[in-house]
């Protein structure tokens, strides 16, 4: 399975990217399994767990963790803000 995941605002400038396509493993099949799988990828990754408050989009609506996903999604992930 295909997706493409956007990263937005620090979490961008953690991870060096703002976008890529990611061809999933199986067993991944939920945003919460996902947000684990990306952040096995290493220390700068960490950023991304779901214990962050790191909120995410599927397909430009906002969703919980465990809102599953599906072949050609587009998901986005967005650090926690604050507001002056």
């Amino acid at each position: 399975m295909t997706i493409k995941v956007l990263y937005f605002a620090a979490l961008r400038d953690a991870l060096g990217r703002s976008e890529e396509s990611l061809a999933l493993p199986p067993g991944v099949s939920t945003i919460g399994d996902l947000q684990a799988y990306l952040a096995d990828r290493g220390e700068q990754w960490k950023a991304i767990e779901g214990g962050k408050s790191v909120r995410a989009a599927r397909n430009q609506r906002m969703v919980g963790s465990s809102e599953p996903v599906s072949p050609g999604d587009e998901i986005a992930f967005f650090p926690p803000v604050t507001g002056g």
